[in-house]
């Protein structure tokens, strides 16, 4: 039996740079809280392979799935029967159009998304409302708590909430939540900025949390391994380019190695071409998404995780590596250095800098095995006395008992 139901709001579920929701999902079912899966799209992702991943979807209502007639139909029923409620909503999707980061359009096509969740909402007799990320899917349930009185809850990640906060209408999403998670004490420290002092309070910080699947089958690294792997979505705030820059240095200084990429994105024929144009391509390999046994298996063959974003919050990939027993070289921005130390867990440099990065690398490349098993073993005690899902989610789980 299920002490209380929940409907969780996210942009695009299931989705592979989402696996955290999954597990989070998944833990708080385990503890007695049902959970209702709403998602404004991900039905027909192509990039999703993973099975876990395929059962979700399975279990998820789409709300852009009925098309436009849905969404007509929906608004037009809300603003019939709650006429006052409706104009409420209505009258803060003008307000989210000043100064907004996205077309004025979009405000009120999403006042119509929410107009559909209430249908969702009373099937499932949800008692409150959950949403990951402060943009998209935190506006659509701030709408549906107009329309139907219902709270709701938000957990920033960042850093795309941090680029442009008054833009995304951030301060009034978290006034009127009944709480906000934040996933570092980085991550709270911004939300502080942007809301009065009377709001603090309201802010709680919870880790992202590993099950225990992401600490199976953690194994030394061969003593001949001088592969480093990167994961992630192509894209410019991951740095790809930069690494690609250090990694052909480090090959015409004699240093022998290889990089595999793991993920897709904007900019694969962009990093493609920079492979072939520096004379990589025997050296970096690209895999594309792959399912999360695979990205277990691509860890386990690699020395350490390198990823030299200029922009985070604090990517679970690097916990994942941790579990793992690999060292992770990364930039010290966000809520990383909350997590690694420099020296111990991994290596820390200053985002954008090719030198400190190259070195960071030929320092990895050229350690000795049982000085990269000993940050390895470091990494992941580190991250399982804070990045748990079994201690993590007991927080998140009294969050909405005392709220629902």
């Amino acid at each position: 039996m299920y002490d209380c139901t929940i409907a969780y709001v996210i942009n695009q579920y299931p989705k592979v740079s989402h696996t955290f929701i999954r597990r989070e999902i998944v833990a708080l079912e385990s503890e007695g809280i049902e959970v209702t899966r709403i998602a404004l799209r991900g039905w027909n992702d192509d990039a999703v392979v993973d099975p876990k991943d395929l059962r979700e979807r399975t279990r998820t209502s789409y709300v852009l799935k009925g098309g436009v007639v849905q969404l007509l139909s929906a608004t037009l029923c809300a603003a019939v029967h709650h006429p006052k409620r409706f104009a409420a909503a209505l009258w803060v999707a003008f307000c989210f159009t000043r100064r907004s980061y996205r077309p004025a359009i979009l405000h009120f096509i999403t006042l119509a998304e929410a107009c559909v969740i209430l249908r969702l909402l009373s099937e499932s007799h949800a008692s409150h409302m959950h949403a990951h990320f402060g943009g998209n899917s935190t506006e659509v349930v701030l709408y549906a708590h107009l329309l139907s009185g219902l709270s709701y809850s938000f957990t920033v990640h960042g850093p795309d909430e941090f680029d442009g906060p008054s833009f995304m209408r951030l301060s009034d999403k978290i006034r009127r939540a009944r709480f906000v998670v934040a996933i570092s004490s980085f991550t709270r420290g911004q939300l502080f900025r942007w809301v009065d002092e009377a709001h603090w309070s309201k802010i709680k910080l919870v880790h992202c949390g590993l099950d225990e699947s992401c600490f199976d089958g953690a194994r030394p690294i061969a003593h001949d391994r001088k592969r480093l792997i990167c994961i992630g979505r192509l894209c410019a705030q991951k740095g790809q380019l930069l690494l690609l820059e250090a990694a052909s240095s480090l090959v015409r200084e004699g240093v022998q190695f290889e990089l595999v990429l793991v993920g897709d994105g904007e900019m694969r024929g962009e990093i493609e071409n920079s492979i072939a144009a520096r004379g990589l391509s025997g050296i970096v390999r690209i895999t594309g998404w792959l399912s999360s046994n695979q990205v277990q298996d691509e860890i386990l063959e690699a020395r350490a995780l390198v990823l030299p974003s200029f922009a985070e919050g604090l990517p679970v990939v690097i916990m994942e590596a941790m579990a793992l027993q690999r060292p992770v070289l990364t930039t010290y921005i966000s809520g990383i250095p909350e997590l690694i130390t420099h020296g111990e867990e991994g290596w820390l440099f200053p985002a954008g800098s090719i030198e400190e990065l190259k070195a960071a690398m030929r320092e990895c490349l050229e350690a000795s095995v049982s000085e990269i098993a000993r940050r390895g073993a470091r990494a992941r005690e580190r991250v399982a006395s804070r990045h748990h899902i079994g201690k993590e989610i007991k927080q998140l789980v009294e969050l909405f008992r005392q709220t629902a």
